[in-house]
């Protein structure tokens, strides 16, 4: 499988919607794509399913490191990968957009925003190219993808002044249909606000779908290869629905591959299933907490956490595992009481960064001393207790109160931070919860 990097020269100037044009030219050319994005993002890989029909893999150097990233990779499908980035091409300390090309080795397709502009289009694109140069990364720039450019003469003035070493690979037409609402994480998910298929067929026509994939390469392959995974006797419980809905792929794959799995949906109200653990993945219950609290799932699931059943839960999971939630609106609603906390929804964010955590005794996810990394978005916050215990210190980032994260209850851990499977966690997860 070859592929490419789609680099933006900022955020907001339509990666998502040049990415899913990309993908959708690719696959009107008879190729099978596979999605990814750069950064620990759970939104824009849900609008790459909706268009490639296979999951999107997540490409971050923090959360897997250089080989966990190209072994990631390499689980993906198709023969033409496409990776949408993150923030612009060179932002990020914990790991760019440029950082995992590299680390890939692939060729950076540069979007540039050429609603105003010709000639400085090729300006960008060209002081892009050459400063991977000038702080020493091995980035190839190949050429650029021009949003909201019109057809005529203004597509022709940007291709006329783009130099030999920058490729013209098509152009994005300003349209009010190619726009994907948003709100405060980022976009909707792609089942709540997909682009029109008849814009993104438009779109796909001014692109040149034979250089996009003459230009894609052949990615490092990781220095330790995929190996068959160990299998613990083990089931998992999974909530899967619009409130817990941020999901790596690769975490469900490797609980496939490890134990047995088993879905629900605490939105409607099923009861928590036969299990040896649960999972609580992020997402929206902040948007769902009155339905939650009426269903009565989390309340079934406090009961049996009080029981001694394990209960992981990330960010929505931790918000939906402590005693009650309050909207940005003034509404509280009752959540699992499995942690001793209330949360409380904020007007900005309270954490955004990757995030490094230190155990400070064992827990479900980490041996004492040991360290994960992960990544916090968050636009709650959460008053705890006093007689709260915490998991981990926090080495870099905020988690819960700024020095802690991972409140720890029963045999059950709820934490602001998101991992990847890479980092091992869910594997200590299953095998701390095996029989």
């Amino acid at each position: 499988m070859k592929g490419f990097v789609l680099g933006g020269v900022s955020s907001g100037v339509g990666k998502t919607v040049a990415t899913l044009s990309i993908m959708q030219a690719l696959e009107d050319a008879g190729h099978a794509v596979q999605p990814a994005k750069a950064g620990p993002d759970f939104i824009d890989p849900s609008h790459h399913e909706a268009i490639a029909g296979r999951p999107s893999r997540t490409l971050d150097l923090w959360l897997e490191g250089a080989d966990g990233l190209r072994r990631n990779l390499q689980r993906g499908a198709g023969d033409i990968c496409v990776v949408e980035g993150v923030m612009g091409l060179y932002d990020g300390d914990g790991s760019s957009t440029a950082m995992v090309a590299e680390a890939l080795d692939l060729p950076v397709v540069l979007v540039v925003d050429a609603k105003a502009g010709m000639e400085s289009v090729a300006a960008t694109a060209l002081g892009f190219r050459e400063y991977a140069d000038a702080i020493g990364r091995d980035i190839d720039v190949a050429g650029v993808v021009a949003q909201r450019a019109h057809g005529g003469r203004h597509e022709q003035g940007i291709r006329d002044a783009l130099p030999d070493s920058l490729e013209y690979f098509g152009r994005i037409p300003p349209s009010s249909d190619l726009e994907i609402p948003d709100r405060h994480l980022g976009l909707e998910m792609g089942d709540e606000a997909a682009l029109p298929r008849e814009a993104l067929a438009d779109a796909a026509e001014s692109l040149r779908a034979d250089r996009l994939a003459a230009v894609a390469s052949e990615p490092r392959a990781p220095e330790t290869p995929i190996e068959p995974a160990e299998l613990v006797d083990t089931t998992v419980a999974v909530a899967s629905d619009a409130a817990f809905c941020f999901q790596y792929p690769a975490t469900i794959e490797r609980f496939r591959e490890r134990a047995d799995l088993v879905t629900f949906s605490p939105l409607a109200g099923d009861s928590v299933p036969e299990c040896d653990a649960v999972y609580l993945p992020g997402g929206y219950p902040e948007l769902h907490a009155a339905e939650l609290e009426a269903a009565g799932t989390l309340a079934d699931l406090g009961e049996r956490a009080a029981e001694g059943l394990p209960v992981l839960g990330e960010c929505g999971g931790l918000m939906a595992m402590t005693q009650s939630l309050t909207t940005a609106e003034g509404e509280t609603s009752a959540m699992a009481g499995i942690l001793p906390a209330d949360v409380t929804m904020c007007d900005r964010y309270q954490a955004l960064d990757h995030v490094e955590l230190e155990a400070i005794e064992g827990t479900l996810t980490a041996a004492a001393g040991e360290t994960i990394r992960g990544h916090e978005f968050h636009y709650s916050s959460a008053d705890v207790d006093g007689d709260a215990r915490f998991a981990f210190e926090t080495v870099r980032g905020d988690g819960i109160d700024g020095d802690h994260d991972g409140l720890t209850e029963y045999d059950s851990l709820g934490t602001y931070v998101h991992v990847h499977p890479e980092s091992g966690a869910f594997d200590r997860f299953l095998e701390r919860v095996g029989r």
